[in-house]
């Protein structure tokens, strides 16, 4: 599934927390926010697209969901937090290249093609992944080891690009055709971005058959290399992943550097030249790091900013009035058919029972808004939780799908409405995260994260509701078919 990842460690963010996000980018799949008590948590699991079969552990945690309303290709749990704050974000879906599919193929549902014949089931993928590993990690380094665990036993269907994180680190991992990984620890002090590509640029063999302080792989994924010929750096360099595992076609710059380019533009505008005829990376370049030393701390609103990006303030941008040739030339990261994108993030100054803050937003980030929900909590409120297959203004999803249709088509007078929308959100939600932050800690009575989540649905519902009659109002005024009296 396309989709856009940003990690943030903990010295990188502008309140010591830990950030994985990510663009949930599917076909217009309709999604939701759900917690998922244990009691819902099942023995036996099994996957709808490759029939996998897995045991799963009697000791679940309660967690957050973002599921497909629509169960019919499998949950699709996309991301959420559990009980002991860790969060998950599964899957930045990545590329790798013939060489490593054809050593290690991904295990793919095979069904009978002839009478007598047995079905040979899949593996794990992006439809099963947090199902299967959240409701029993109690870190971000168990999710990356019960993972590894899984594909290693099960093996994987799709390359897969996996994050991570509790109130002190955050790990990424990516698999290596159907049955190998790595895995690295992000830098307190850095910023990660991922398109849809196989991602890290370097990885330390030493550490990761070692301490494993901040990297971690298959146990035999350096003979693996060695058999298969997969090493492609020259002799004395250090390692790069991305080389040996990696894609390296014409449509990655099309489709998957653009974006990597515009998030390092945003985060290092002055430590590296993004532009120019001197430019140390451009939007085409294959040497773009994986991560980066900010210019400045990062908050919650550049990680959506990011992830809302259209190449605003760039020649490439889709809605610039006139067409200078490269209007529109790449693939955008706020994308029309975003179902959901989450930012999981993880406090280390508040009481254990309030670190988790998940801001979800529904639909196409360009358009819409992020609003900030305590994930200790037994439910979520309908306006996110209570989502139907049909259009309707009851819930946040389809308001989101509507106003980016509308404001989409009307983007130049329609597009103040959205900022004022989305500054506003922002806004009210971390007033409300404070006021409620403030009353837990004081009165210990940390079962008001629900009464906050509903004030904070109420409050975002109206501001929606606002922002959707402004926006309609202004594509009713653009009709094609406009006509009165003093146009004669």
């Amino acid at each position: 599934m396309p989709c856009t990842t940003v990690l943030v460690g903990k010295k990188a963010s502008n309140d010591n927390t830990t950030m994985i996000a990510r663009t949930d980018d599917g076909f217009f799949d309709v999604k939701k926010i759900v917690v998922i008590d244990p009691k819902k948590q099942p023995k036996k699991y099994k996957g709808v697209l490759t029939h996998v079969e897995v045991d799963l552990p009697d000791n679940p945690m309660r967690y957050t969901s973002c599921p497909s309303v629509d169960k019919k290709e499998g949950i699709w749990a996309a991301t959420g937090i559990n009980e002991a704050n860790v969060g998950m974000t599964a899957t930045e879906t990545i590329t790798s290249n013939p060489r490593v599919l054809a050593a290690d193929p991904l295990v793919e549902l095979q069904k009978p093609k002839k009478r007598g014949e047995k079905e040979i089931l899949g593996g794990i993928g992006e439809e099963d992944f947090v199902v299967l590993v959240l409701p029993y990690i109690h870190t971000a380094r168990q999710g990356v080891e019960r993972l590894a665990s899984l594909i290693e036993k099960y093996g994987t269907c799709e390359s897969n690009g996996i994050a991570f994180n509790d109130e002190n680190e955050v790990w990424w991992m990516e698999t290596i055709g159907g049955h190998h990984y790595i895995a690295r620890r992000v830098k307190d002090d850095e910023v990660v971005v991922n398109p849809n590509q196989f991602g890290m640029d370097y990885f330390d063999f030493e550490d990761a058959f070692g301490a494993q302080k901040e990297n971690m792989c298959s146990a035999d994924l350096k003979e693996f290399m060695e058999k298969n010929h997969l090493n492609l750096n020259k002799e004395g360099e250090p390692f790069n992943p991305r080389y040996a595992f990696g894609s390296h076609t014409d449509s990655d710059h099309v489709y998957n550097t653009p974006r990597a380019w515009f998030m390092g533009r945003y985060l290092t505008p002055f430590s590296h030249k993004w532009e120019g005829e001197n430019a140390e990376f451009t939007p085409e370049s294959d040497k773009i790091p994986w991560s980066f030393v900010p210019d400045k701390k990062v908050t919650v609103e550049d990680v959506k900013y990011m992830l809302s990006s259209y190449y605003q303030g760039t020649e490439f941008n889709p809605y610039l009035k006139e067409d200078t040739g490269k209007r529109g030339k790449y693939r955008s990261i706020g994308i029309n058919r975003t179902g959901v994108t989450s930012i999981c993030q993880i406090r280390s100054d508040v009481p254990d029972e309030i670190k988790g803050i998940e801001w979800i937003c529904f639909a196409s980030t360009a358009f819409n808004v992020a609003l900030p929900l305590y994930t200790n909590t037994p439910k979520m409120p309908k306006y996110v939780s209570d989502v139907t297959l049909d259009t309707s203004t009851e819930n946040l999803y389809w308001s989101g799908r509507l106003i980016e249709a509308l404001a989409d088509a009307n983007y130049a007078t329609a597009i103040a409405h959205i900022e004022r929308y989305q500054r506003k959100v922002f806004t009210k939600g971390r007033q409300l995260i404070l006021e409620y932050d403030k009353k837990m800690i004081e009165s210990k009575d940390f079962s008001l994260t629900q009464k906050a989540n509903e004030d904070i649905c109420n409050m975002v519902k109206e501001a929606s509701v606002d922002t959707l009659n402004k926006v309609l109002m202004n594509a009713s005024q653009h009709m094609k078919n406009g006509y009165n009296r003093a146009d004669n």
